[in-house]
């Protein structure tokens, strides 16, 4: 766990699946804040769809957290929330996962961001 890390700056948060978390929480990533909450969920098959949006409506509102990297097959689920999120802070990253290659066509923010260089181009 990082020391101080309220100190030194904002934290990163992940919501994915066990591999995807784990590699992250031995880089060093995960973090317990003073109320005892984690900046992490590992999402598995089990894993209700209520319990993944909770998760990240509260590290949206975290003022500790600054990014929240999900793995792109997670943010398909929850795609309707991750939409209406229109800050960018905490930025909202896809990523891939083990099992799911990444597809940048599926990424709304990454579509918001094109758009915002090219309008033609937004679908």
């Amino acid at each position: 766990m990082a020391l101080h890390s309220a100190v030194k700056g904002k934290l990163i948060s992940v919501i994915g699946d066990e591999d995807t978390c784990v590699g992250f929480l031995l880089g060093g990533v995960g973090e317990i804040n003073k109320n005892r909450h984690p900046n992490f969920m590992v999402v598995d098959k089990n894993t209700a769809v209520s319990e993944i949006e909770d998760c990240f409506k509260r590290f949206v509102k975290r003022d500790d957290i600054d990014i929240i990297l999900i793995n792109q097959n997670v943010a398909e689920i929850i795609r309707h929330v991750i939409d209406n999120h229109n800050s960018p802070v905490p930025a909202i990253l896809e990523i891939p996962s083990k099992d799911h290659p990444y597809d940048a066509s599926k990424d709304s923010i990454l579509r918001r961001a094109k758009g915002m260089f090219n309008p033609d181009e937004v679908a």
